[in-house]
């Protein structure tokens, strides 16, 4: 796909990958929705996307709210009149053990990897159905493909976004002509240890950056990127990125 005036949507987009991903859709001509709760750091990135000459709007949507995305979507469209790439990133990472039964973490898990990815598929996809073409990037994990102690909720639901994943591109691809990616990365520096409540396994987290070199937010954004400019009959499904020394 050419990205030069192309529409995209991305979630999670205040930090981390997602701040990233929608730093370069923009450099590579793309109108971009910057959506996250924080409306605050969306209107710095705009404002830095449009200094570099871009094109960008903050949205503030919280993934969990289906009103809210909803809303948040017809914005984006009003304003550029349509859109192509929809980019699911918003997720959670707190880790704990099963039986410290951390449910109110579990539940939040949930809503915003699952549930969020849900309502804003629904929220866009007819949107990509009525142009005939698109592509629609999801954030998983190498939890989606692994398990990890601490980390059963969590893994849980990257398994799951894996799954819908496949099953959404096998139902549209052929059928609208959209083009469906999993993105799958290893140890990236991102704002996710920030949820952890649990001491012992967020000492453990941060432990890591001393034996590996984490991945940056940029190079799981060049990553996107590579899955979004392939040749229009060309989907590239899975993309399992890992730092070259990491063991696991």
């Amino acid at each position: 796909m050419e990205l030069n005036g192309k529409i995209a949507l991305v979630t999670g987009a205040s930090s981390g990958i997602g701040a990233a991903t929608a730093l370069k859709l923009a450099a590579a001509g793309a109108k971009v929705g910057l959506a996250a709760r924080r409306i605050d750091r969306l209107n710095q990135l705009v404002d830095q996307i449009k200094t570099a000459g871009g094109d960008a709007i903050a949205i503030k949507m919280d993934v969990v709210d289906q009103a809210s995305v909803e809303a948040g979507v017809s914005k984006l469209v009003q304003t550029y009149g349509g859109l192509d790439i929809v980019f699911n990133n918003a997720g959670l990472m707190p880790i704990s053990d099963v039986e410290t039964l951390k449910v109110d973490e579990w539940h939040r898990m949930v809503d915003v990897n699952v549930k969020g990815l849900m309502n804003s598929t629904a929220a866009t996809l007819p949107h990509l159905i009525k142009r005939g073409c698109g592509h629609i990037v999801n954030t998983s994990s190498i939890a989606g493909r692994k398990v990890f102690p601490g980390l059963a909720v969590y893994c849980a639901t990257k398994h799951a976004v894996t799954a819908f994943t496949e099953g959404l591109r096998l139902e549209v691809g052929k059928k609208h002509n959209i083009r469906v990616t999993s993105i799958q990365p290893g140890a990236v520096a991102t704002e996710l240890f920030n949820h952890i409540s649990d001491k012992g396994y967020r000492d453990q987290m941060e432990g890591l950056r001393e034996q590996m070199s984490f991945l940056s937010g940029d190079n799981i954004a060049d990553t996107v990127l590579f899955a979004l400019q392939a040749p229009a009959h060309v989907d590239v499904a899975e993309l399992f990125v890992l730092p070259t020394d990491q063991p696991w």
